[in-house]
């Protein structure tokens, strides 16, 4: 893949990462994981990811709920650590088709029911915080799980961004320090596209703030939850790394 598809792979990721709250990993891992090894993947769009995230928490400072920072942090951080120790187990084909599954239904039950919500308990938060960052270290996509959890409490959009990308770097810091505590590293030349990649992000988390500021609160619901499906139905069809 060359640098350049690389970088526009980065800007595509960034902006939608801005929209919905996934961030770029949920993305750029299955493009990715079609060229170069899973290990070197994760790292890759893991750095990428936290750095989009830092964008995220500069350009969308509205409102946060701590609670939930706290304890969905902390789970996640844990579940990170423990999904990015079990990357290379056998399940790992089976399990993101399962996860597909499991975010295509989310998403029907929850366009048919549009003002359903859950209480942002402390359980809720540790189970949600837990499953993201398993899935995070897991899989690369554990923006897909922490958004569904995140809209079910239906947070305004920059509150549930700005909260998401809080959380996020937690299970960030936790995964990319297991990757690399593990030996895995970065080719030479994805090392300097990296260096590339992270202004790039910048770019792209702006061009998302913007088309968030235009999109109206009772629809923003329903843009996650398209992109949810498109990543659910993804994983279904195209669950293998390589």
């Amino acid at each position: 893949m060359s640098a350049v598809a690389i970088l526009c792979l980065t800007l595509l990721a960034s902006t939608v990462g801005a929209i919905t709250g996934f961030g770029s990993s949920t993305i750029m891992v299955p493009v990715l994981g079609i060229f170069f090894p899973l290990p070197v993947v994760l790292l890759f769009a893991g750095i990428i990811h936290l750095s989009g995230n830092l964008w995220k928490v500069l350009l969308f400072r509205r409102g946060i709920v701590w609670k939930i920072v706290f304890v969905f942090g902390i789970a996640g951080f844990m579940g990170s650590h423990i999904g990015a120790r079990l990357v290379l187990g056998e399940h790992l084909f089976s399990a993101r088709r399962m996860l597909g599954i499991f975010l295509v239904i989310y998403v029907f039950f929850l366009f048919k029911r549009p003002r359903w919500k859950i209480s942002d308990t402390w359980p809720l938060c540790a189970v949600g915080g837990l499953l993201s960052g398993l899935s995070a270290g897991f899989f690369g996509v554990g923006g897909a799980v922490r958004s569904a959890f995140l809209t079910a409490f239906d947070l305004p959009k920059e509150t549930y961004i700005f909260t998401s990308a809080i959380i996020a770097l937690c299970i960030d810091i936790s995964r990319i320090s297991t990757y690399l505590w593990g030996g895995t590293s970065l080719p030479h030349p994805l090392g300097i596209i990296l260096l590339l990649c992270i202004p790039v992000s910048l770019g792209g988390t702006y061009l998302g703030k913007r088309m968030v500021d235009k999109t109206p609160q009772h629809l923003f619901r329903y843009v996650v939850g398209s992109f949810l499906a498109i990543i659910g139905v993804l994983l279904v069809l195209h669950p293998q790394l390589h």
